[in-house]
């Protein structure tokens, strides 16, 4: 039995795992990649030393970061995901029969190539033939664009490294420019419980760019904090109303959590205002 350590930079606790056996390393031009197998949650992605999902609780993350926003727009066709290079937003994204195009942008095809090999429940719908694939920056393939996404979901690494430039206001305003007039966006924003600090930044640094600005939590057990966050702005639209009847087929995401998982006003306000006193 091998023990895994997590070298989570921004964690004040460090995760270890127990490890049957490594069952693929290699190092793209971006980063170390590195699938394992733990006896509880079976095999798991790594990268650059940080775990990105198991097969025991992915779907937590990959539901919440979809289907909220999916079903508080009233129409979503044309999305685009920027990073998730495993697919599992893909795979979630394409429950929705609404659907028309999406484009999938992953800076990383290694990323792609190992989640087809190694975890093809979750990558199942990579090569759906709504899909379109771009192996390029995110932050430079949403300048390109002008009008045109009903929704925008960033799936990226922690906020460091090549991810940084997904979360600063140049990025949020190519994000604005890029959707439609009631166009929707969220992103990861890491732990409340350890990071309200980078939280709070992002929120406040979508708020200089988005009329509507929101926030909501998902329970994620491999993630450093455990209670995750997910920054969400909206063009139009508040975000906290379902405007579709839901039909995917989820594990957790369901209307009851849809409406529990934003953070409650009073909180938020508490939050943002930094009188938050845990």
């Amino acid at each position: 039995m091998i023990k895994f350590f997590e070298k989570d930079p921004y964690s004040p606790i460090q995760y270890v795992y127990e490890i049957d056996k490594i069952l693929y390393k290699t190092r793209s031009q971006y980063q170390e990649i590195m699938v394992v197998e733990n006896p509880y949650f079976g095999r798991m992605l790594i990268l650059d030393g940080v775990v990105q999902f198991t097969e025991k609780d992915e779907f937590f993350y990959h539901e919440m970061l979809v289907h909220v926003l999916m079903h508080a727009h009233p129409e979503p066709k044309t999305i685009v995901v920027i990073g998730g290079g495993d697919g599992g937003a893909v795979r979630e994204v394409l429950k929705h029969d609404t659907v028309e195009k999406l484009y999938f942008v992953e800076i990383d095809k290694e990323v792609i190539e190992t989640s087809k090999r190694f975890f093809p429940t979750v990558s199942c719908e990579i090569d759906n033939e709504k899909v379109e694939i771009h192996n390029v920056d995110g932050a430079e393939f949403i300048k390109n664009h002008k009008g045109e996404f009903d929704i925008v979901i960033v799936d990226s690494t922690d906020i460091i490294g090549f991810a940084k430039s997904l979360f600063t206001v140049e990025f949020f305003k190519a994000v604005k420019e890029g959707l439609k007039e009631d166009g929707m966006f969220v992103t990861l924003s890491e732990s409340l419980h350890f990071h309200k600090e980078m939280v709070v930044d992002v929120q406040k640094t979508m708020g200089l760019v988005f009329p509507i600005v929101d926030l909501y939590t998902a329970p994620i057990a491999t993630y450093a904090g455990n209670w995750w966050t997910f920054s969400a702005a909206s063009m139009k639209l508040p975000l906290r109303k379902i405007r579709r009847p839901i039909i995917a087929k989820t594990r957790y995401y369901s209307e009851e959590i849809h409406i529990q998982c934003f953070l409650p006003e009073k909180l938020y306000d508490k939050l943002l205002n930094n009188r938050l006193d845990w």
